[in-house]
């Protein structure tokens, strides 16, 4: 018998068929659109006018009814309302921006005298714990210019908890720039939170009387107030080892995650189980409605007389609800809860609880909230994942339920299935969020995979619903026994953590491929998680575009934003300068653009000056302090160097001796902020962070005059 003739007819009417299937879901690409309008306007180099994003989105939602009021053709109805989509994307995000603006603190760190109240402890940084302070009065600022909040490092001093009056003394500025050009920009998150000011305090904390604040900053301290203690609470009863996972699992709080811990965590890609998110709100969730459901099914009377189901959903609805003012309602914790809580009221409205329309819903809401969700790597890596993991869901072959089989079958079939499934979620999962992870923080956890695997019955049978069954009764004292196991569970998690993070290779460090790249990774990997039929398969190049896209040679050279520090490029090594200054910021460079940072040197350093060695991989000399070198000093330093960075102003007078050296000062860093350099047959090209931010409302130094362009050659 001959294998049937392909003829064109027959291609041509499958790929119609296909066509008019994945028309009908096309609302499932309104997220995409929306975020990727909201994304564009944030990467935006000037500041769109408000009105002209309005016309934009009123023109294009006028087209989009024009073509289904006189029944355009499918094909053009789809493309208009995506269009239309993405500009309201735009659009939101614009209004959201000039709904949160803010003072911002400017010019250079001063110190301060602060008076205000602590909000919430904030997750610690390099420099340790920090605190989210509102302040009433700073020193030097007048009233209308006072930032609404501020986040200052505390280092030694006792952590007071949320909502006590605070008087500081504040080394203050405004949110750094990005630590390296096209990297991520801090300030514009910090826009977004309202926060104008940040530093590190100098002396201790005191008390402050000060007025009642507004009811709403006392409702937001209350609440914090208690989950601080909370997890103070179970930190005591889990022990110092485990307590510290514990409790940021719970309310959101890392103060007592040691730094092995995490490093050890992010080595072998369990690093997402830290911070509250998706995975915690569908254990918690999905525990609370298990449980109801089945002590509804375990009481008869109940059972014939109520819908058990839906009264387990309430029950979910509530526990997600519950948990996210717990957790303090972080940007992960707040995605997964309207994810979450769509799922339950699906339950309570007939439908269907995990659907790709459902999480296309969810997805809108987020970003209609908050639509600067669009640029952070946390809401693109959940969506990534979600959608990839629902997508799977749809197409899991359902298995036929057999009658009367005998336990010694039906167990080991369930386990088998189990398995099947928990090692497809875990490797859809995590190449779903490759891209994001690659692009984004530049590592590659190699034994991710089996770690995950290993760690999930341990986190979905132990570690969260012990922790939640502990929580709630923490309150009334009966929540020790269950903490403690949770902290069994803990330990172990840390331990596999730790084995896998050991393990040969553990890692690897990925140079970021260009910004645009993304998009297209992006866009594959919807069009393989949304498409239905085999022209899915077209976005499996695409959704590895990070991974296979050339990667642009690296940078000679980088220097911090303010000129205090260098590192430099040797082979496959970036080289710091100083490695105690600006570490942060030169690690993250160096891990952006594929370089492992290094602290051996060709460069002799003393207390003010660095200046290169024969050998040195660039000559290249830095004078880090405050104050210009004298025109000696700066003259040997020209002698011995094709680039002088110096920290402080240009001298007055330029020593003959530097005219064919590159020299950067005080003033290009104020103008260009962090730069990279790269050495040309012609000379220096210098690439700058400032300009490829734009003009934008987090972007302004107050009173400066930006760069126009960011790149220069300098000869």
């Amino acid at each position: 018998m001959s294998a049937p003739r392909l003829s064109l007819s027959t291609v041509k009417a499958a790929l119609l068929a296909e066509g008019r299937v994945n028309l009908d879901r096309a609302f499932l690409w309104a997220p995409v659109a929306f975020g990727l309008g909201a994304a564009g306007y944030l990467e935006a180099r000037g500041e769109p006018a408000l009105w002209m994003l309005a016309l934009a989105a009123g023109s294009l939602a006028a087209t989009w009814w024009a073509c289904q009021r006189w029944n355009a053709p499918g094909v053009l109805v789809v493309l208009a309302s995506l269009a239309a989509f993405g500009a309201g994307g735009g659009l939101a995000a614009k209004v959201r921006s000039d709904r949160v603006a803010a003072p911002l603190v400017v010019g250079e760190r001063v110190v301060r005298r602060v008076d205000g109240f602590v909000v919430d402890v904030a997750s610690p940084g390099v420099g340790g714990p920090r605190l989210l302070i509102a302040p009433v009065a700073v020193s030097g600022l007048s009233p209308e210019r006072t930032p609404r909040r501020i986040r200052v490092t505390i280092g030694e001093n006792e952590t007071p908890a949320p909502g006590r009056a605070v008087r500081l003394r504040a080394m203050l500025g405004p949110p750094p720039p990005p630590a390296a050009p096209g990297s991520y920009d801090f300030a514009r998150d910090a826009w977004f939170d309202s926060i104008g000011g940040v530093g590190f305090t100098i002396g201790e904390l005191g008390a402050a009387r000060l007025d009642p604040p507004p009811m709403s900053l006392r409702l937001t301290m209350a609440i914090n107030s208690f989950r601080w203690t909370l997890a103070q609470r179970i930190l005591v009863r889990m022990g110092p080892s485990s307590g510290g996972i514990g409790a940021a699992m719970v309310t959101g709080h890392e103060a007592w995650i040691t730094e092995d811990q995490t490093e050890a965590m992010r080595a072998s890609g369990l690093a997402h189980i830290l911070s509250i998110s998706g995975l915690h709100m569908a254990i918690v969730g999905g525990f609370v409605f298990g449980a109801v459901r089945l002590g509804v099914a375990a009481w008869p009377w109940l059972a014939l007389r109520a819908p058990g189901k839906k009264i387990a959903a309430v029950a979910g609805l509530a526990a997600v609800l519950g948990y996210l003012v717990i957790s303090g309602a972080p940007p992960p914790a707040e995605r997964a809860a309207i994810t979450a809580s769509v799922a339950f009221l699906a339950i309570l409205f007939d439908r269907r609880a995990i659907t790709l329309h459902g999480l296309a819903v969810a997805a809108l809401l987020i970003l209609a909230m908050k639509p600067e969700t669009a640029g952070e790597p946390g809401f693109q890596m959940s969506f990534a994942a979600t959608a990839a993991l629902v997508a799977l869901a749809e197409s899991w072959p359902q298995p036929v339920k057999e009658i009367s089989t005998p336990w010694w079958i039906r167990w080991p079939q369930a386990g088998l299935t189990w398995l099947a499934a928990s090692v497809a979620a875990s490797l859809v999962a995590g190449l779903a969020t490759a891209p994001f992870a690659m692009q984004h923080f530049n590592r590659v956890a190699v034994w991710g995979l089996p770690a995950n695997l290993a760690v999930a019955p341990l986190s979905s049978f132990v570690i969260m619903p012990f922790l939640a069954v502990g929580t709630l009764l923490e309150p009334f004292g009966m929540g020790a026994p269950f903490l403690a196991v949770a902290g069994w569970g803990v330990d172990a998690m840390v331990a596999i953590a730790n084995g896998f993070a050991d393990a040969r290779g553990a890692q690897r460090i990925v140079a970021s491929a260009p910004q645009q790249v993304l998009v297209v990774a992006l866009l594959g990997l919807m069009i393989l998680c949304l498409w239905r039929g085999r022209l899915r398969w077209i976005g499996a190049p695409l959704a590895l575009a990070v991974a296979l896209w050339p990667r642009p040679a690296a940078p000679d050279a980088w220097i911090a934003s303010d000129g205090a520090t260098v590192a430099v490029r040797s082979g496959d090594a970036a080289v710091l300068l100083r490695a105690d200054a600006k570490r942060f910021g030169a690690e993250l460079w160096a891990r952006r653009r594929g370089l492992t940072p290094a602290t051996w040197s060709l460069y002799a350093c003393d207390k003010r000056i660095c200046a290169p060695e024969l050998g040195a991989p660039v000559r290249l000399s830095l004078a880090w302090s405050r104050k210009t070198p004298d025109a000696e000093t700066l003259a040997g330093l020209c002698v011995r160097s094709e680039v002088v960075v110096i920290r402080a102003p240009a001298p007055a007078r330029m020593p003959p001796l530097c005219a064919d050296t590159v020299l950067l000062t005080a003033e290009d860093f104020a103008r260009g902020g962090a730069a990279e350099l790269y050495r040309r047959p012609d000379g220096w090209r210098i690439v700058w962070a400032q300009p490829l931010r734009g003009d934008r409302p987090w972007s302004r130094p107050a009173g400066r005059r930006l760069l126009t362009a960011d790149v220069t050659s300098v000869r």
